[in-house]
Parts: C-alpha cells; structure tokens; sequence
C-alpha cells in the first residue's frame, strides 16, 4: 500500500545513513513538475555533515538515492 505524506511535514526529520549515522535534517524538497527530485539536507552540530563538509552548510541528495 502506498502511504502519503505532505511535505511539510518533513521539513526538520532527521536523516541517517545506511549505517545508522545522524546525517542532518531535511531544510527543503526539491520539486520537479510533480514529483520529489531531491532533497536539501542541512548540516546540523552533531551530524555526519558537519565533520565531513565542515563549513558547508549542506548537501542535496537525490531522491532516488532515499530509503
């Protein structure tokens, strides 16, 4: 069965990784016609961002790539 969300409604979840590693949270979708194409994810103080990218505010990752 297909679940649907809102999108505003995942504005501010937290990301993880395939590891279970804190990500960051989702700032912003990114929308083509009608369907997600990306996703901004935001580097947050404790995040996996934050140590790699270090003074990079973010990341857009590509929807197909979310689980």
């Amino acid at each position: 069965m297909l679940k649907m969300k809102k999108i505003s409604e995942t504005y501010d979840m937290r990301v993880f990784t395939d590891n279970g590693e804190y990500f960051g949270d989702v700032e912003e979708s990114i929308l083509t016609q009608n369907k997600v194409f990306g996703w901004r994810v935001r580097a947050t103080k404790n995040s996996f961002l934050n140590k790699v990218l270090g003074s990079a505010k973010g990341v857009i990752v590509p929807h197909q790539l979310v689980k």
